[in-house]
């Protein structure tokens, strides 16, 4: 699978990812409201890349690398998700989710890369209905999924806090906005 905007180039995870991925995964403002530490070992974001390429096979999607084409570097993730185990009283469906370093943050990227993982989902998959979840502190990432046309339906606890679950109905997408 590879997506392609303006700026970016949303591609499968490969292992040459690690190194980039672990400089993401291992900032402690990247991870603050995922609920997991930063990570210490490169290892395991060896292992994160393994778990996706394995989501790739079984659910035929997954979190994808965005590359900015004017550095050809990762920058972080975007994609959806195929979710089987129970969150917030849902199961398999498909959750929009993306990560970037904060060097990248404020510049767009994660509207755009939403923007063409949600026209995939919507247009390839045939989805009626993508569904997604911030932490309530996370401004930004409320802000993002607000902007994208995304109706916070609920809340929900995490063992790091309170959670705000949104819904984007295929006829209220607006790809164009």
């Amino acid at each position: 699978m590879r997506l392609e905007t303006e700026r970016l180039i949303l591609r499968k995870l490969e292992e040459s990812d690690a190194e980039r991925l672990f400089l993401l995964d291992s900032n402690p403002e990247v991870v603050k409201y995922v609920g997991t530490p930063p990570q210490t070992d490169i290892k395991e974001s060896e292992n994160v890349i393994k778990m996706i390429q394995q989501q790739y096979t079984d659910n035929g999607v997954g979190r994808l690398a965005v590359i900015e084409k004017e550095s050809n570097l990762l920058i972080g993730w975007s994609g959806l998700k195929f979710i089987t185990k129970e969150i917030n009283g849902y199961n398999n469906i498909y959750e929009l989710g993306y990560r970037f370093m904060p060097e990248f943050w404020g510049k767009g990227y994660a509207i755009e890369s939403a923007r063409a993982t949600l026209d995939f989902g919507f247009n390839d998959l045939n989805r009626e209905i993508i569904y997604a979840c911030a932490h309530n502190e996370n401004d930004g990432s409320n802000h993002i999924l607000k902007k994208l046309g995304f109706e916070k339906t609920g809340e929900f606890e995490e063992p790091d806090g309170l959670c705000f679950w949104y819904e984007l109905k295929r006829e209220k997408y607006n790809s164009k906005k």
